[in-house]
């Protein structure tokens, strides 16, 4: 059978035309098409290459031991918020559109425009809220002690949509909140720009901050977003947060094919 890889951020660049289609026996696992990864790469390479990260199939996290079928398409996912990936699409991207999947009151979008904050707090009020708590994400103009010039974010988007849909419900499920809005964007941000605005009604003030700081400390974990730091004296991938012990893949622990 044949599956669909793709890396994303530091792995693209470390794999590079060792992805694309790749042939795999039938009733191949995840761990069986990383090792098959892993014997392609330099030697002592590979432990470091693909340690802690996550794998997707069909934009849905996966585990070592999940079955692959012919035409799978798999993620190779470094910990996120920490490189590039392939290009988004302008017709879905232009503007920051609600992509809340039928959720009511979840507000959901990337956009490679500026995000009007003002325009989606006031959108987000109403009438029997009591507080709106507000996380504004800016580019700054240094990071680690170097000159920042500018930012590019990308992301994996049919999964960051989901990922960030799922993550809004789970909060106005988990706090009691009335709204939550989550927009991200994507492409080259200047400095003092919005790349993440998180906006959550509710009708008391200590649900909306918890509910708020959950939701971005979860999309900084989760959602495969990346982005590419260019310094003064050069470029690198901001080092992601590591995924969750349920989302990571350990490729060190995975049996070797036959």
């Amino acid at each position: 059978m044949r599956v669909r890889v793709i890396p994303f951020g530091v792995l693209k660049d470390w794999l590079g035309s060792q992805a694309g289609a790749i042939e795999l026996p039938e009733g191949a696992s995840v761990a069986m098409l990383l090792e098959r990864l892993r014997a392609t790469l330099p030697a002592g390479a590979a432990a470091g290459i693909l340690s802690s990260i996550a794998v997707s199939v069909n934009a849905e996290y996966a585990q070592a031991a999940d079955i692959l079928d012919d035409g799978d398409e798999v993620g190779l996912l470094p910990p996120v918020s920490g490189g590039s990936s392939r290009a988004a699409s302008p017709a879905r991207t232009a503007n920051p559109l609600d992509e809340s999947g039928g959720h009511a009151n979840v507000t959901i979008a990337l956009t490679r425009e500026r995000i009007d904050a003002e325009k989606l707090v006031a959108e987000a009020k109403s009438g029997e809220d009591g507080a709106v708590v507000v996380f504004d994400g800016m580019v700054r103009n240094h990071t680690r002690g170097r000159r920042t010039l500018h930012l590019d974010y990308e992301a994996y988007e049919e999964m960051a949509l989901r990922q960030m849909r799922e993550l809004a419900a789970r909060a106005r499920d988990r706090f009691g909140v009335r709204q939550a809005t989550m927009v991200h964007r994507l492409g080259r941000l200047e400095i003092g720009e919005t790349s993440v605005l998180i906006v959550v009604a509710s009708a008391h003030r200590s649900a909306a901050f918890e509910a708020c700081r959950w939701l971005i400390d979860s999309l900084k974990q989760t959602v495969p977003i990346w982005k590419k730091e260019t310094f003064a004296d050069g470029a690198v991938w901001a080092p992601g947060e590591p995924f969750p012990k349920e989302i990571a893949v350990e490729p060190a622990e995975a049996p070797h094919e036959n």
